[in-house]
């Protein structure tokens, strides 16, 4: 078997190890792949493992070897199903992986809003401290998190932990999700309640024709000005421009993303024109964390074996 890892520096940029792999056949890594080198990229694979490829009909048409296509993230929308399931194509995906990591980035930036630490840090080694006539200042007011309301749009694994880590912090939690959910713990209320009761918003909704930039100018206007909205799920679930527009006229108190519609950033991001002090953008970061991506490759590796095996499990296609 030929397996082929098209974009492997994301996953692994050498400080994992591909050697696992090596027992299913002939390995071949390439760290990146521009879209006019996938096909020969891809060439005589029986097997391809990618994250962010897009593999298309007209690709699937041209690689009639291929029988496997193992997606190293759990969003599988650059891959399409339906023509893999014309040429028999199996693809695969990797759920659940970064859901620690995922929460965990969420209340760095919750606590950051909150507690303004980098602010204070800098303005120390700044040399304000060593100044100050007091023993203490503080450069913008302060927020406790206890008794403030997070608000959880998505309540799949990702919202359930970022639930309960809100709880164990103080804060009431309101949910709004699609599905109906049973929890004594959860006040569970529609989309425009979400959005004019909570303190804090945090997005971990898929993004589908219905939530696509839900997050736009009319849905800010019925939020608190002090309120924040945190996205570490997709970039388009909201409207960037209308983002950096509420924020440039004190409509919301602040944003905070992990994700954006387009990936690298490019440089007429609207929200690179958002007031500096109420905005933090991360560059994907959320699943980078060494241990996160070490369960992510073990479970591509078991993905694959179980395709080799005849057993399947986490079958898109």
């Amino acid at each position: 078997m030929h397996i082929t890892v098209l974009d492997g520096n994301a996953l692994n940029p050498g400080d994992l190890s591909w050697k696992p792999l090596e027992i299913f056949g002939q390995v071949t890594i390439y760290p990146r792949t521009a879209p006019e080198d996938v096909l020969a990229h891809i060439a005589d694979s029986d097997a391809i493992l990618m994250n962010k490829i897009q593999i298309t009909e007209d690709i699937l048409s041209k690689c009639p070897k291929l029988k496997y296509i193992g997606i190293q993230a759990t969003g599988y929308n650059v891959v399409d199903i339906e023509a893999c399931k014309r040429h028999n194509v199996v693809v695969t995906n990797v759920p659940s992986y970064s859901t620690a990591g995922v929460a965990q980035l969420t209340f760095a930036f919750i606590t950051e809003f909150a507690s303004k630490v980098s602010l204070h840090s800098k303005s120390v080694f700044a040399g304000d401290w060593i100044k100050s006539k007091d023993f203490c200042y503080w450069k913008a007011p302060l927020i406790e998190l206890e008794g403030k309301t997070l608000g959880i749009f998505g309540y799949g694994n990702i919202g359930k932990k970022v639930a309960t880590i809100a709880q164990a912090f103080g804060m009431n939690v309101l949910v709004c999700t699609r599905t109906n959910q049973n929890n004594s713990n959860i006040h569970f209320v529609d989309f425009e309640s979400l959005l004019q009761d909570s303190d804090f918003i945090s997005l971990h909704a898929p993004l589908t024709p219905l939530t696509n930039k839900i997050i736009n100018a009319t849905a800010l206007s019925k939020m608190k000005p002090t309120a924040y909205i945190i996205n570490t799920a997709r970039g388009a679930l909201v409207n960037e421009y209308d983002v950096a527009v509420a924020l440039q006229k004190n409509i919301i108190a602040g944003y905070a993303t992990d994700v954006l519609e387009e990936e690298p950033m490019k440089e007429n991001n609207p929200l690179l024109n958002a007031p500096k002090d109420k905005i933090l953008i991360t560059p994907h970061i959320a699943w980078a964390a060494t241990e996160t991506r070490q369960r992510l490759l073990d479970i591509v590796i078991d993905n694959l074996a179980s395709f080799i095996e005849g057993r399947m499990q986490n079958v898109i296609s």
